[in-house]
């Protein structure tokens, strides 16, 4: 394949040549991500002209940008509405529940009593129940996806709270060592 056999483009799933779906095999796109860089790779094109050099290394900055946003479920999620002709920004999503909020802020204390105390099992607990929680919610996703338009957009806020909490607590154990 040669680097110009395919015009630029900003849809991901296009890029990486797979179904426009929030449910996709992450080991088959992988192994996509990985087919493609290695007939965009660089040394590929050592002996071509410079402009070839710059539209291959362009295809390459794509397709791996194009992997970054699919394996991600929230940007997957954003690029499969955008696809859909829906621009959703962060936090334009509908309010969550103030139950929900009270969950998340009960699980925030105690994110803040684990940094004040170092404990790392505490941290290992409360990790694994985040995760446990963000597995359900882009299980929850992905059925939105296929039967409730409706709900995507409120399924997508309680991921991102479940995402920006492990991000919370990646940074602790960083700072525990």
């Amino acid at each position: 394949m040669a680097a110009g056999t395919r015009s630029p483009s900003s849809d991901p799933f296009e890029i990486l040549g797979v179904e426009p779906s929030f449910e996709i095999d992450l080991e088959v796109l992988e192994r996509r991500h990985r087919e493609l860089s290695g007939k965009l790779h660089p040394d590929r094109y050592a002996g071509s002209p410079a402009s070839e050099r710059r539209e291959a290394l362009g295809r390459a900055i794509e397709v791996n940008e194009a992997w970054r946003v699919l394996k991600d479920p929230i940007s997957r999620a954003l690029a499969l509405l955008r696809k859909r002709g829906t621009l959703l920004e962060e936090g334009s999503e509908p309010p969550a529940s103030p139950e929900f909020l009270m969950e998340i802020m009960e699980y925030r204390e105690q994110l803040a009593e684990v940094r004040q105390s170092k404990k790392r099992e505490s941290l290992s607990r409360l990790t694994l129940e985040m995760k446990k929680l963000e597995a359900e919610a882009t299980r929850e996703l992905a059925e939105a996806f296929k039967t409730d338009g409706q709900a995507i957009q409120a399924k997508l806020g309680r991921l991102r709270y479940y995402r920006r909490f492990l991000d919370e607590a990646a940074a602790i154990e960083d700072d525990l060592g």
